[in-house]
């Protein structure tokens, strides 16, 4: 027994004839009949009575009408789930990635991932993690990796792991003490981004939980001028450690613990939730976070890094 032998089975059933059926699918009456007879044979009983005006069932031919209709829905079900994975192997996927994130491990996440899925079309986007949030919004890229990602209706957020933030100043700051808390912030000159920068927010909100008003000097979103500005001796930034490792390690700029409390940064993936996550979405999700683990495990990212694994990145056991 065969799927074609099936199928020929059904529309001899369906047509009540023979020779109707012949026609339908475009093969000589003879050759259907075999096909009929060989059926019959490889069962064992007859599925199929002859009259003058053609043919009828017999009650195991009934039987058998309903299980082939079944087996074939389910055979055409599977090619088309088939078809549709091969056209999700040619979608497209846009991602977002913030600038530090996106030059530690952006070239060989991509390079992996189109190892992966060579006919994907990827567009990487490069922003600040309050454009990247209205780019999910907008559905101008599918996820993107945010820091300090407000808890919305409108997002799936999925914490990955939180790292403390640092006072960063000059070289000559080394001479100063190495630890700092949050009550001192206030008697600092600071260069932070301005509003709604998911970093000046954090920063924001730790300060009105400690009773400090802060002394902003200078509003900048660019990472690469305020580490510019804070070498010229123009104020002090606060900042995670991975954005400052290689000037840090040069002697360029100085990193100043914060501690009883600690600030600590949270990096999430976030999606919107209306939108399923697809094939291309989950399997881009789980590559970031391999090289994300393998990142902050090296010998680079000298801070203590905490997995969240899903936790509330608002929860202060963390």
């Amino acid at each position: 027994m065969d799927l074609r032998e099936l199928r020929s089975f059904v529309h001899v059933a369906r047509a009540g004839s023979f020779s109707r059926a012949a026609s339908d699918l475009y093969i000589a009456q003879p050759a259907l009949s075999r096909q009929i007879a060989k059926l019959e044979t490889d069962i064992g009983v007859p599925l199929l009575v002859r009259h003058g005006r053609g043919v009828r069932l017999t009650a195991a031919g009934a039987r058998l009408l309903e299980r082939a209709e079944l087996i074939i829905h389910m055979v055409s079900e599977t090619g088309e789930q088939v078809r549709a994975s091969s056209d999700e192997d040619r979608g497209h996927l846009a991602v977002g990635l913030p600038p530090t994130i996106g030059m530690l491990i952006g070239a060989e996440l991509i390079r992996d991932f189109r190892t992966l899925w060579p006919r994907v079309s990827l567009h990487m986007r490069e922003g600040l993690s309050s454009s990247l949030q209205e780019w999910v919004l907008d559905k101008r890229v599918d996820l993107a990796v945010v820091y300090n990602q407000p808890l919305l209706d409108s997002f799936d957020v999925r914490p990955l792991f939180s790292e403390p933030m640092f006072l960063v100043g000059p070289p000559g700051a080394q001479s100063a003490r190495r630890e700092y808390q949050v009550r001192d912030l206030g008697d600092i000159p600071l260069i932070l981004p301005g509003l709604p920068h998911s970093n000046r927010r954090l920063i924001e909100q730790a300060a009105i939980q400690h009773g400090v008003r802060l002394r902003v000097e200078l509003e900048v979103d660019s990472v690469a001028l305020t580490k510019q500005l804070v070498k010229s001796g123009a104020g002090y930034s606060i900042l995670t450690y991975i954005a400052i490792q290689q000037e840090a390690a040069r002697g360029e700029l100085t990193a100043l613990s914060i501690e009883r409390p600690a600030i600590r940064s949270t990096v999430a993936i976030t999606t919107l939730r209306e939108s399923r996550p697809s094939r291309l979405v989950n399997a881009w999700s789980t590559l970031l976070q391999e090289k994300l683990r393998g990142l902050t495990s090296s010998d680079a990212w000298k801070s203590d890094v905490v997995w969240l694994q899903g936790r509330d990145p608002t929860d202060p056991g963390r």
